[in-house]
């Protein structure tokens, strides 16, 4: 009876295990994000991410591969698997654009909006992300383009003050919130939809009205 006893028991607990981890993987992600972060390697990160299970070589850089909230952003943005909709003012950090690039490459719907003035600047990683395929689209008026979010299959929204910068992420004290919520989802795929839609070069107006 005892060894019965221990058998339900140990039955009964399993179960409670399996029902927390399940709860656990099915709430949605709630996270915040502060900068600077402390200069990391996400070598491993996007090893794995371009060849899942393939075995990753140790990179010969100095620098330590912990937990960080670069490695976590890019994590969240490794995540994706149908799509990925940017919409950033300044993009000129060389480790998110080869995230962005093994995303692409994986098969991953890459669409970019970007600032005009700022896609030129120097550093910036617009023109390496074109020339890997990616879609990108931009501003042709004197305003900035001054959003900074990314959505993950439509489902999981990066916001914050974070400019993609290595400047940004090393240096400034800056923000990002991590939320799955649908509500804020739409609401910011609604405002992507909208500047992809008004940013189409079929729009672009190269010449003021009236001239000749």
């Amino acid at each position: 009876m005892r060894a019965v006893g221990a058998a339900l028991a140990a039955a009964a607990v399993s179960a409670v295990l399996l029902a927390v981890a399940a709860w656990r993987r099915a709430r949605p992600v709630r996270e915040v994000l502060f900068f600077p972060s402390r200069p990391c390697c996400i070598e491993a990160l996007l090893a794995e991410a371009a060849e899942p299970g393939a075995p990753v070589r140790p990179c010969p850089c100095p620098l330590p591969s912990g937990d960080t909230a670069l490695s976590r952003l890019v994590r969240r943005l490794l995540s994706a698997r149908r799509s990925l909709d940017l919409c950033v003012f300044a993009f000129s950090c060389p480790q998110l654009a080869r995230t962005v690039q093994v995303l692409h490459h994986r098969g991953v719907r890459v669409r970019l909006v970007t600032d005009a003035q700022y896609m030129g600047m120097h550093g910036s990683q617009i023109g390496r992300l074109r020339h890997a395929g990616i879609q990108v689209r931009h501003d042709q008026h004197s305003g900035y383009m001054h959003h900074k979010f990314a959505i993950v299959d439509r489902r999981m929204l990066i916001t914050g003050s974070l400019n993609w910068t290595t400047q940004a992420i090393q240096s400034n004290r800056e923000n990002v919130l991590v939320v799955e919520d649908a509500e804020y989802v739409k609401a910011f795929q609604d405002e992507f939809e909208r500047i992809w839609e008004e940013y189409n070069p079929a729009n672009y107006k190269f010449f003021p009205k009236g001239s000749k």
